[in-house]
Parts: structure tokens; sequence; C-alpha cells
């Protein structure tokens, strides 16, 4: 009886490593899928609001732990502070729907214009101009407080 069982498991562990080469060799194994190198990495994007889609195609990068943890943390951040945004924004609409239900028209103007005002572009501030030797030269030296200001 014990022969029996030895020989059994004997067979099956040759048929398993039979079977294991075979699909080694011939490749078609439809489980296992090429993992993509490094650097191929798809961040979020961080010019504009986020969409659904932008979230569906993030991708990070693999490493043998798993995802990098930094490219996670990144995203996470930024997910984080969009729906934070977002959020804020929605309770800003509400305030300015409330308002005008209300006839507060001032108040639903303000709440209107700050709304705006966050949701515009940023433009950046343009250089200063290059310095000439004709330009005034202001001392912008900090005075403690206890001390006078001197008029010039």
């Amino acid at each position: 009886m014990g022969q029996l069982f030895l020989f059994i498991v004997v067979a099956l562990v040759v048929a398993a490593i039979v079977f294991g080469v075979t699909v080694m060799i011939s490749g078609n194994d439809s489980a296992l899928t090429p993992v993509e190198p490094d650097g191929r990495a798809v961040p979020l994007p961080s010019d504009r609001p986020l969409g659904e889609e932008d979230v569906a195609h993030t991708k990070f990068d693999v490493t043998w732990r798993g995802y990098r943890m930094a490219q996670v943390d990144q995203a996470l951040q930024r997910a984080a502070y969009d729906i934070g945004y977002k959020g804020e924004l929605i309770g800003v609409l509400e305030a300015e729907v409330l308002a005008l239900r209300e006839g507060r028209i001032a108040d639903a103007d303000v709440l209107r214009r700050a709304r705006e005002a966050a949701i515009a572009p940023v433009t950046p501030a343009p250089p200063p101009p290059p310095a000439t030797g004709d330009d005034p030269v202001i001392d912008v030296t900090p005075v403690p407080a206890d001390e006078p200001v001197a008029k010039q």
C-alpha cells in the first residue's frame, strides 16, 4: 500500500514538471502578461483639475515589492487635493445659489467673483526689467521696531 502511494506521488510530480517545462517552452500561457519596464509611469496631470479618465490612465512603475511608493503617494496627495478643492467649490456654489434664492444679490456677486478668481488660470508675473546704472538704489534693510524711521 505504501509503495503504491509513493508511486502515485512520484508520477504526479513528474507530470507537473513535464507540464511546466512544456508550457515554458511553448510560451502559450495566456495568464502571464509581459511586465513593462520601469520608466513607463503615467502620472496625474498637475496643470488642470482631475477627471475620471486621468485616474483611469494613471500608471506606476513596478518594483519587486509592488508599485513605487513615492509615485503612489504623490498621486494620492494630488487626488486628495483635487477632491478637497472640488468640495470647497461645491460649497461656494451652494452658498451662491442659496444667496440668489434668498434675494441677496450682492452676496451672490461676491461669491461669484471669488469663485471665478479661484478657477481662473494663474498667469506668471512678468520678469522685472534689467537693472541699468540710472536706476535709484532703494535701501530695504529692516529697521527694528523700537527705532524711529528717518525720513529721506
